[in-house]
Protein backbone atom coordinates (compact mmCIF):
# COMPACT_ATOMS: atom_id res chain seq x y z
CA UNK A 1 0.00 0.00 0.00
CA UNK A 2 2.79 2.50 0.82
CA UNK A 3 4.78 1.28 -2.77
CA UNK A 4 1.82 2.29 -4.05
CA UNK A 5 1.00 5.95 -2.83
CA UNK A 6 4.96 6.42 -3.05
CA UNK A 7 4.74 5.78 -7.00
CA UNK A 8 1.15 7.47 -7.52
CA UNK A 9 2.80 10.34 -5.56
CA UNK A 10 6.23 10.42 -7.55
CA UNK A 11 4.21 10.38 -10.82
CA UNK A 12 1.94 13.25 -9.70
CA UNK A 13 5.02 15.50 -8.91
CA UNK A 14 6.96 14.33 -12.38
CA UNK A 15 3.87 15.48 -14.07
CA UNK A 16 3.01 18.86 -12.53
CA UNK A 17 7.22 18.95 -13.06
CA UNK A 18 6.90 18.35 -16.80
CA UNK A 19 3.42 20.40 -17.00
CA UNK A 20 5.13 23.67 -15.53
CA UNK A 21 8.52 23.34 -17.76
CA UNK A 22 6.70 22.76 -21.06
CA UNK A 23 4.62 25.69 -20.24
CA UNK A 24 7.55 27.38 -19.49
CA UNK A 25 9.08 26.69 -23.04
CA UNK A 26 5.73 27.75 -24.64
CA UNK A 27 5.82 31.04 -23.20
CA UNK A 28 9.03 31.50 -23.85
CA UNK A 29 8.49 30.70 -27.59
CA UNK A 30 5.65 33.23 -27.92
CA UNK A 31 6.27 36.19 -30.87
CA UNK A 32 6.14 38.73 -27.64
CA UNK A 33 8.96 36.63 -25.76
CA UNK A 34 10.88 36.36 -28.64
CA UNK A 35 10.96 40.00 -29.48
CA UNK A 36 11.74 40.95 -25.83
CA UNK A 37 14.32 38.31 -25.44
CA UNK A 38 15.97 39.63 -29.25
CA UNK A 39 15.38 43.79 -27.66
CA UNK A 40 17.99 42.42 -24.43
CA UNK A 41 20.22 41.12 -26.56
CA UNK A 42 20.36 43.94 -28.89
CA UNK A 43 20.63 46.00 -25.87
CA UNK A 44 24.27 43.88 -24.10
CA UNK A 45 25.54 43.89 -27.80
CA UNK A 46 25.10 47.95 -27.88
CA UNK A 47 26.83 47.63 -24.36
CA UNK A 48 29.25 45.40 -25.32
CA UNK A 49 30.19 48.13 -28.23
CA UNK A 50 29.84 51.09 -25.90
CA UNK A 51 32.94 49.17 -23.53
CA UNK A 52 34.84 48.48 -26.61
CA UNK A 53 34.54 52.14 -28.05
CA UNK A 54 35.97 53.31 -24.55
CA UNK A 55 38.60 51.22 -24.50
CA UNK A 56 39.37 51.96 -27.61
CA UNK A 57 39.60 55.58 -26.73
CA UNK A 58 41.57 55.04 -23.56
CA UNK A 59 44.11 53.11 -25.54
CA UNK A 60 44.48 55.78 -28.15
CA UNK A 61 45.03 58.30 -25.58
CA UNK A 62 47.12 56.40 -23.59
CA UNK A 63 49.38 55.52 -27.00
CA UNK A 64 49.45 59.43 -28.11
CA UNK A 65 50.50 60.12 -24.36
CA UNK A 66 53.34 57.59 -24.75
CA UNK A 67 54.25 59.05 -28.39
CA UNK A 68 54.17 62.95 -26.91
CA UNK A 69 56.60 61.76 -24.85
CA UNK A 70 58.78 59.90 -26.70
CA UNK A 71 59.15 62.82 -29.29
CA UNK A 72 59.19 65.09 -26.66
CA UNK A 73 56.18 66.77 -27.44
CA UNK A 74 54.10 68.86 -24.76
CA UNK A 75 50.68 69.19 -25.72
CA UNK A 76 48.43 67.49 -23.09
CA UNK A 77 47.20 64.28 -24.24
CA UNK A 78 43.37 63.54 -23.28
CA UNK A 79 39.74 64.36 -23.89
CA UNK A 80 40.08 67.82 -22.54
CA UNK A 81 42.57 69.28 -24.80
CA UNK A 82 40.78 71.66 -26.95
CA UNK A 83 41.08 71.78 -30.93
CA UNK A 84 42.53 74.63 -32.65
CA UNK A 85 40.02 77.51 -33.53
CA UNK A 86 38.96 77.59 -37.26
CA UNK A 87 40.25 79.86 -39.00
CA UNK A 88 38.02 83.34 -39.30
CA UNK A 89 38.02 84.82 -42.74
CA UNK A 90 36.41 88.65 -43.09
CA UNK A 91 33.74 89.15 -45.18
CA UNK A 92 33.79 90.78 -48.23
CA UNK A 93 31.47 93.03 -49.93
CA UNK A 94 31.17 91.79 -53.44
CA UNK A 95 30.61 95.07 -55.05
CA UNK A 96 34.13 96.36 -53.38
CA UNK A 97 36.19 93.06 -53.67
CA UNK A 98 37.71 94.81 -57.04
CA UNK A 99 35.86 92.78 -58.90
CA UNK A 100 34.52 94.27 -62.50
CA UNK A 101 31.51 96.65 -62.35
CA UNK A 102 28.46 96.36 -64.22
CA UNK A 103 25.43 98.89 -64.42
CA UNK A 104 23.11 96.57 -65.51
CA UNK A 105 23.42 94.05 -62.29
CA UNK A 106 23.51 95.33 -58.81
CA UNK A 107 26.17 92.63 -57.95
CA UNK A 108 29.15 92.39 -60.71
CA UNK A 109 29.47 89.13 -62.27
CA UNK A 110 32.83 87.18 -61.96
CA UNK A 111 33.95 85.58 -65.36
CA UNK A 112 36.13 82.19 -64.82
CA UNK A 113 38.56 81.05 -67.83
CA UNK A 114 39.21 77.72 -66.42
CA UNK A 115 42.48 77.67 -68.74
CA UNK A 116 44.29 80.13 -65.99
CA UNK A 117 44.56 77.36 -63.95
CA UNK A 118 46.67 74.93 -65.91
Amino acid sequence: MFRRAFWFTAGAAAGVWATTKVNQKLKQLTPESLAAQAANKAVEAGHRLKDFALDVRAGMVQREAELGEALGLEAPAGPERELPAPPRYAALDPRTAGRAKSTKHPYPTITYNRNEDH
